[in-house]
């Protein structure tokens, strides 16, 4: 069985990260969400829990045939250690989808497969702008 991860902030969960779930469950078994800054909520920028995130994922998820956990992930502010907080906080996986050039540089460091998919109308989607 083949698992992966996939982090990012879901504020809101959009149709950008729903395309690339699609593509994800069309690949592996099951995917891990990493609930990322999983403490800031109320904020211009973060507006919604973790609790209101992983909610926001799971209804979103129904249309798509494929095992998922959503984790909520606090930030830690240590690049260093961050790929060994995320191990410690989540199930094993095999690869890791991400854009996320820093994302992608911690755990390629880590020896760890990284994949990236192809940003989703990201002009439209994108929860920051």
């Amino acid at each position: 069985m083949k698992r992966a991860f996939y982090i990012g902030r879901f504020q809101p969960y959009h149709l950008g990260h729903h395309a690339v779930l699609k593509k994800i469950a069309d690949e592996v078994d099951e995917v891990v969400i990493g609930i990322g800054s999983a403490q800031k909520s109320h904020g211009l920028s973060d507006p919604f829990t973790a609790g209101e995130r992983v909610m926001m994922i799971r209804h979103a998820l129904e249309d798509i045939n494929i095992r998922h956990y959503a984790l909520p992930i606090e930030d830690i502010q240590q690049n260093s250690v961050w790929v060994s907080y995320i191990l410690s906080r989540t199930p094993p996986f095999d690869v890791v989808y991400s854009n996320n050039p820093l994302v992608i540089r911690l755990f390629e460091e880590a020896g760890i497969e990284v994949l990236q998919s192809p940003m989703y109308q990201r002009d439209i989607y994108s929860g920051t702008e």
